[in-house]
């Protein structure tokens, strides 16, 4: 087998069949059972996954974020958890973890979040909602709605299984 380039540390908690691809890196985490880590994404420590999570490629999964169950997070997704995120204090010297505030994030069951899009900090996506590719989620998402734009809107209701099957 190639090399295996991960960096999963001691404190990451993986639930039962959890695979994760190369060149990830992971600590102080927890992913549920069946989920899937794709390539290239980093999930750092506090986030937590749950179960049958489908984590796409080139994603950052930042401190303060919690997804639920039967989550799809599309390719190049980025978090944010710092409303003011800023590189030094007033007197010059760089911040570190006492200088701010992290400002929670949650994805709601069955939600889906869209390739390259971008979720503020301090949103709640509420369950089964689908943000479309490349939009920028500001504000919370209703439950059972699809957004999409810059920054993203309420575009219309999900489909409900009898009106997808036309009945």
């Amino acid at each position: 087998m190639p090399f295996q380039f991960q960096k999963i540390m001691p404190d990451v908690k993986l639930g039962k069949n959890v695979r994760i691809f190369e060149f990830v890196n992971m600590y102080g985490c927890e992913i549920g059972d069946d989920s899937k880590v794709g390539a290239f994404v980093e999930i750092q420590k506090g986030v937590k996954i749950g179960k049958n999570v489908k984590v796409s490629s080139h994603t950052f999964i930042c401190e303060g974020v919690t997804i639920e169950d039967n989550v799809f997070v599309g390719h190049n997704v980025s978090f944010i958890n710092d409303k003011y995120p800023r590189s030094t204090n007033p007197d010059g010297a760089l911040q570190t973890e006492e200088d701010w505030t992290v400002v929670p994030t949650l994805v709601k069951s069955g939600a889906s979040i869209g390739t390259s899009s971008t979720i503020m900090c301090g949103v709640t996506v509420g369950e089964n909602a689908i943000i479309g590719a490349g939009s920028v989620v500001t504000k919370d998402v209703p439950p059972n709605t699809i957004v999409e734009g810059v920054p993203a809107r309420v575009r219309r209701k999900v489909a409900t299984e009898a009106e997808q099957d036309g009945r």
